[in-house]
């Protein structure tokens, strides 16, 4: 019996969906040329795979019926980092945001604009 597709992304479709969030739909062949243009040279079946998978995933959805195919993100990226960021908490800190707050301080001292930022936040929690 095969395995469900995983939910999660995976590193490369992950760097496909950062690709389609700065440049919006696509072809797979751009999608390559952005990668190569960065550094990243895959080859075109590799690309299309992913974005085949990202499809069936529910992160892309196709715009046409005519090839080339165009796609677009179906989820955008602050609704997939804050899905990622919740499941790490999960997963990694049994749902203990205050542990990967301590991990994440431990890495490095706050600059001032993300020490501005954090206490803008804090400043509209309601107790």
């Amino acid at each position: 019996m095969a395995r469900p597709p995983a939910k999660e992304l995976t590193d490369r479709e992950l760097e496909i969906m950062h690709v389609f969030w700065r440049r919006g739909p696509s072809t797979a062949a751009e999608i390559r040329d952005q990668l190569a243009a960065a550094g990243r040279d895959l080859a075109y079946t590799t690309v299309a795979t992913l974005i085949r998978i990202l499809s069936e995933k529910g992160f892309l959805l196709q715009t046409n019926t005519e090839r080339p195919f165009v796609y677009r993100p179906a989820r955008d990226f602050q609704d997939v980092s804050r899905s990622m960021v919740g499941d790490l908490i999960e997963r990694v800190f049994h749902g203990s945001r205050e542990q990967l707050l301590v991990r994440l301080l431990e890495q490095r001292k706050l600059t001032a604009k993300e020490r501005a930022i954090l206490e803008a936040i804090l400043r509209k929690e309601k107790p």
